[in-house]
């Protein structure tokens, strides 16, 4: 990953007095007085550490924590099982960072869901500040985002599940002055429940998202055993992004490659049928 991805996906929101307070700082009156006073310690978020815990999640389960939605109603991860999950942690008094990534995110999820389908994956935004982010502020925060997409869930939940959630998909995060400093990212959850991919900072390109949400919908692998396992193959082959549009579409040429390919294999196998059917009655 380049330098300044990693650099990228370590975000802190001070209060504006704490900025003021460091602008002050480079003054010469006040340096002396600076000098005198103890300062407080700073927390500080290591980003290549922060990087490393969050590669080394993939792969892992979650655990079948519980939390609430936006609407009160109680909701266990378990429930989610079966489709790819699209997991986002933030806090609601973030000003800046936040509200940035949601709005990435929320434009991310409607063309997967134009192009993929709504059906077919969830999305969870958690808020990690476990003592403001109730419900009723998690569904202010949607609103203020203009987020109302089918299978998109705001919750909160209490301080362990929160943790446990966290550290299952590599999310670091540490209070600092008026607000946290943290990793800026988005973790595709695989239909099994592990960590697929995580995608980095609050303005990365739709292709970084959409391909592996792709790979854990469609499946890299596939099967034409059923019609619904080739439908997928294909969609999944054919479904390609278009730089002068900013968006997917089906490419219809990979379509008619796929068909020829068939026709072609179909065609030579009824042939070395023959032959061999011939050679068996000589």
């Amino acid at each position: 990953m380049p330098q300044s991805d990693e650099r990228g996906m370590i975000r802190f929101l001070a209060k504006p007095a704490l900025v003021t307070a460091a602008l002050l700082a480079v003054t010469p009156g006040f340096a002396r007085h600076a000098d005198a006073e103890p300062r407080p310690a700073v927390a500080v978020l290591d980003p290549d550490r922060s990087l490393a815990v969050s590669q080394q999640a993939i792969g892992r389960n979650l655990g079948d924590h519980r939390f609430i939605d936006a609407k009160g109603g109680t909701l266990s991860l378990a429930e989610l099982r079966g489709k790819p999950l699209v997991v986002s942690l933030i806090y609601t008094s973030c000003s800046h960072v936040c509200p940035m990534l949601t709005q990435r995110l929320r434009r991310a999820v409607e063309e997967a869901q134009r192009v993929i389908g709504a059906e077919r994956f969830n999305v969870v935004t958690v808020g990690f500040d476990t003592r403001n982010d109730t419900p009723m502020r998690m569904a202010a925060f949607a609103r203020a985002q203009g987020v109302d997409l089918p299978n998109w869930r705001f919750l909160s939940g209490d301080e362990a599940a929160v943790s446990a959630l966290a550290q299952e998909v590599g999310f670091s995060f540490v209070k600092s002055g008026g607000g946290f400093l943290h990793t800026s990212q988005t973790t595709i959850v695989d239909r099994d429940g592990r960590v697929y991919r995580q995608v980095y900072g609050d303005d990365f390109p739709i292709q970084m998202f959409m391909e592996p949400l792709k790979e854990t919908v469609y499946g890299t692998v596939g099967t034409f055993l059923n019609i619904d396992g080739l439908i997928d193959r294909v969609r999944f082959l054919c479904t390609v992004y278009d730089p002068n549009q900013g968006r997917y579409r089906i490419s219809y040429a990979i379509v008619m490659s796929i068909l020829t390919g068939v026709i072609s294999l179909g065609a030579t196998a009824v042939v070395i049928s023959r032959a061999w059917l011939h050679s068996r009655r000589a």
